[in-house]
């Protein structure tokens, strides 16, 4: 008998083994997000609550609104869960993530800072930079050349990209901090700031509910930037799931709905 032949019955053995567990299902799947937030029936979204049309937190009701509130809640309708609303700030937003939430929504701008530190949904809008101001300064804004000019007041919200977007690019303006977003654009329209510059969505927003102020230029912001959600570093099942729905719900016409009343 030959040595090939001796063998032969241990490599059809062999074989055989290897057929019948490659289709087969793996006893062990590494455990998700997905699976606990289903498991515990919640899901938690970290959000700052200062920055509409996106979310908004009324201090006096205790109630949330905005565009990514709204979309929250159709997510976890979807997952089949309740949600529930974590208040957060802009500087700790990516510690958050995964610690006391499992996403956080509300305008969040993509960033490669906050990208080294967590996951970023698909984008679901674009947007950029550009000022906001009283109506009749318009003109005197129309460029970053224009703004950073010494005496001009620019207010910023600490902690977030619209801080970081001043800080590098403004060097002979006055940069103004003020603390609370949902308060700051009343510093404009009270003359106490010249502009903010912040994002065209929140611009033109703004711009409704406030008569004395305007938008510069939204349509042709100083920046490209997208809006998406965070989810924690390293759970690609969980980013996966929130991309498809998504993906669902900017073409079955959830988005457009939810939008539609903020946005116009």
């Amino acid at each position: 008998m030959t040595t090939f032949s001796r063998w032969l019955p241990v490599l059809v053995l062999l074989l055989l083994v290897g057929l019948g567990t490659a289709g087969a299902a793996p006893d062990h799947v590494a455990a998700s997000r997905l699976d606990s937030v289903r498991q515990r029936g919640e899901l938690t979204a970290c959000s700052t609550g200062d920055y509409r049309p996106f979310t908004y937190l009324d201090p006096a009701t205790g109630q949330w609104t905005g565009i990514d509130i709204d979309l929250a809640a159709d997510l976890a309708k979807r997952l089949g869960v309740r949600l529930t609303l974590v208040r957060t700030t802009w500087a700790t937003l990516p510690e958050d993530i995964g610690r006391r939430c499992d996403l956080a929504v509300g305008g969040v701008s993509v960033t490669l800072d906050r990208a080294a530190r967590a996951f970023f949904s698909q984008p679901y809008l674009r947007d950029g930079k550009t000022p906001i101001t009283r109506c009749e300064n318009v003109q005197r804004f129309q460029t970053l050349a224009q703004v950073d000019q010494p005496g001009v007041r620019v207010v910023v919200n600490p902690g977030g990209t619209n801080e970081q977007f001043a800080r590098q690019n403004l060097h002979r303006a006055t940069i103004v901090p003020h603390a609370d977003n949902n308060t700051i654009f009343e510093e404009l329209v009270a003359g106490r700031a010249d502009l903010m510059i912040t994002d065209a969505t929140e611009t033109r927003w703004q711009a409704k509910q406030h008569p004395q102020l305007c938008a510069v230029h939204p349509d042709q912001p100083f920046t490209f930037a997208e809006k998406a959600y965070l989810l924690p570093r390293g759970d690609v099942v969980w980013q996966q799931y929130v991309d498809q729905w998504l993906h669902l719900a900017r073409n079955d016409g959830t988005y457009d709905r939810i939008a539609q009343p903020w946005l116009g």
